[in-house]
């Protein structure tokens, strides 16, 4: 299928590009660093969820715009030809998304595989690191698309990217802080759960403290998400969260898309 050859080409030609092997040769020199210091490999996990759903989420949203605008006379070539405008973007969004991840999980399961990982209790909270870094990937870049489909200049798209990432990473998280303690005589137990279920970066985050059975330090808040995404269903429900975070931007892109003319 055509889509399946531009997410070919699309994979291997970031593949070939050196922010694929800097990103790589990160996420490898961080994990032996890390090993190196420490062997135990669930307090390593710790340390990479703090890098992760900070840096995962950045570096899809810079590579995502960047991408967009770089390859627009290709798209513009290709465009040329009777393929179907969905079918180009959408094969160079898998191709990206899917380059980021596959750098992510080697870059990291390298260094976790030489240090004995299978032998680890933590391997499958490691596992589900490496999903959640992936699927931050495929959620920011497909919000990065958006923005690129939206904003046809691309100083203001490339501005608007970052601020929408500082919003998910910074701004939402102080936001969500000042109205907990504004509403502290209120029950907030509900309004919390919604609150962290709308930001994919936070969701991550309490996800992997969960799993890491470390909720104690958060405090009453830490007590409310283990009552919910520390059983099977919230856990279940949550990764399901962070699905549709996925696919509501992908559905955005291809409503653009039938009604925008390039």
């Amino acid at each position: 299928m055509t889509i399946f050859k531009i997410l070919k080409y699309s994979f291997f030609d970031l593949n070939r590009s050196r922010w694929s092997y800097a990103y790589l040769l990160f996420y490898l020199s961080l994990g032996f660093v890390l090993l190196f210091l420490n062997n135990d490999l669930s307090k390593a996990i710790i340390t990479l969820l703090n890098v992760i759903i900070v840096l995962t989420p950045l570096i899809g949203t810079v590579l995502g715009i960047t991408y967009f605008y770089s390859s627009a006379e290709f798209t513009e070539l290709l465009l040329a030809q009777p393929i179907k405008r969905t079918t180009i973007i959408f094969g160079q969004y898998l191709g990206l998304s899917l380059s980021l991840s596959v750098s992510l999980v080697i870059g990291l399961g390298i260094p976790f595989l030489a240090y004995g990982l299978f032998r680890s209790s933590a391997i499958f909270d490691f596992a589900l690191l490496l999903v959640i870094g992936s699927l931050l990937s495929f959620i920011f870049v497909a919000l990065a698309f958006n923005i690129a489909l939206s904003r046809e200049n691309r100083v203001k798209g490339f501005g608007y990217a970052i601020l929408m990432w500082l919003f998910f990473a910074v701004i939402y998280d102080g936001l969500f802080l000042i109205s907990l303690v504004v509403f502290d005589d209120y029950p907030i137990d509900r309004f919390a759960l919604i609150a962290t279920m709308l930001n994919p970066i936070d969701l991550s985050r309490i996800l992997i403290l969960m799993k890491l059975d470390i909720s104690a330090l958060m405090g009453y808040t830490g007590a409310v998400f283990e009552r919910f995404f520390g059983t099977g269903i919230g856990m279940t429900m949550s990764l399901g969260a962070l699905v549709v975070w996925c696919l509501v931007p992908v559905l955005r892109i291809r409503q653009k898309l039938v009604k925008k003319d390039f």
